[in-house]
């Protein structure tokens, strides 16, 4: 069965693993898709109770990970021909050590999306502060 990696398009950190995993995973069947770019793919995964603001999703069949365990899951399964995935699979393909591991990458995502202007989450509405710029 496919699998597909789901991930914030907007993040430069989740654009590279996710490009990176489809091409020198080792998981012919990966298919990966920005859902920044797709918003009624994150409206389906929204409704399953997986927001993509609180990281990336890992789709096979019915059954859907979020988060790190997405990310463990992913990790578990490739095979890669690369150096960085493969040390990125050493780190991330035990779902313990994924869980303590990734709020570092949520926090690097959101440094990321911080520094490009982007919001965290692709479906909250910009707020205009009518102060100015400084808050006056």
């Amino acid at each position: 069965m496919s699998l597909t990696l789901v991930y914030d398009g907007g993040c430069p950190f989740c654009r590279h693993f996710a490009l990176r995993s489809e091409l020198v995973g080792g998981l012919p069947d990966l298919e990966i898709r920005d859902g920044r770019a797709e918003d009624s793919l994150r409206a389906q995964l929204k409704q399953r109770g997986l927001d993509l603001a609180r990281g990336a999703v890992l789709l096979e069949g019915d059954q859907a990970w979020h988060g790190a365990e997405a990310i463990a899951q992913l990790c578990g399964r490739l095979r890669p021909s690369d150096p960085l995935l493969a040390l990125l699979r050493q780190l991330f393909a035990a779902p313990p050590q994924a869980r303590r591991l990734y709020p570092l990458l949520l926090w690097a995502r959101r440094q990321a999306l911080h520094w490009q202007g982007l919001l965290e989450d692709p479906d909250a509405s910009p707020m205009v502060d009518r102060r100015g710029p400084y808050g006056r």
